[in-house]
């Protein structure tokens, strides 16, 4: 583990006194083996009795995340790395986060950037959620090595594109298109009472969270403890790491807030 990162039951409780919401990746940060933990539901419903918010900032899908957004006790859901934001007043549409003037034209841009990393590497597998994405492309991460992934991504640059990856998808998206920048706009234009950022905690698990690590933006972020397989592969850290991995590290996280 990076030395500069802590344990979170080191952490003092005053450090994370003054939160007053979590932003939280979904995969493998909420959820165990791929599903949500029984205690999630729970755990979300006393956060929101105690006045902490919670957005989740997730790679999913559009399709995937706007039922999130009304389906659980949360502040609302930004999808596919910061390219959307559902609030949960259903009768809000989606907002894209990126500027993106055609989506037709966008579509099949992102397509043909998909189909060009395809001719270097055949056996890439579109994602089955692909089908209900907006602003970027995904295909399936199966344990990729780092060469091909940094090889992905420089590709994916040459034809005007970024690149990240998470513990099960590959994303093709628009540059400058991250959950940094969509959690920021969507703080500063929707949630307006939480862009103190000193009263924001960010929590991950891999690459495509490590802009909510930079801690020149979010002084206050973790990451539960399967990040720790990808120290070697990012440029930010959290703050410090729990014990627990996926989704029982979020529940060691809100158990000491909570307190």
């Amino acid at each position: 583990m990076n030395p500069a990162i802590a344990q979170l039951a080191d952490l003092p409780n005053h450090t994370l006194s003054a939160i007053k919401l979590i932003a939280t990746d979904m995969d493998g940060t909420l959820t165990v083996a791929g599903k949500f933990p029984p205690a999630l539901g729970q755990t979300l419903l006393d956060l929101q009795t105690a006045n902490l918010a919670v957005i989740i900032v997730t790679g999913r899908s559009a399709g995937w995340v706007s039922g999130l957004a009304h389906y659980l006790p949360i502040a609302g859901a930004i999808a596919e790395n910061g390219g959307l934001f559902y609030s949960t007043q259903p009768d809000l549409p989606g907002k894209i986060l990126s500027n993106i003037p055609s989506i037709k034209a966008h579509r099949a841009q992102l397509a043909n950037t998909f189909h060009q990393l395809q001719f270097h590497f055949p056996h890439l597998c579109t994602t089955a959620d692909n089908t209900f994405r907006i602003t970027d492309w995904t295909f399936a991460n199966p344990n990729f090595a780092p060469m091909e992934l940094d090889k992905m991504a420089h590709l994916c640059q040459e034809m005007g594109f970024d690149f990240t990856y998470s513990t099960v998808q590959c994303h093709i998206k628009p540059q400058g298109q991250n959950k940094q920048t969509g959690l920021l706009t969507v703080l500063q234009h929707h949630l307006p009472q939480y862009y103190e950022l000193t009263q924001v905690l960010t929590v991950g698990d891999s690459p495509n969270d490590q802009e909510l690590f930079d801690s020149q933006v979010f002084p206050h972020s973790i990451g539960v403890a399967n990040l720790a397989a990808y120290l070697s592969s990012i440029q930010h850290y959290p703050k410090a790491m729990t014990t627990a991995a996926e989704g029982l590290g979020f529940l060691e996280i809100t158990r000491k807030i909570l307190a």
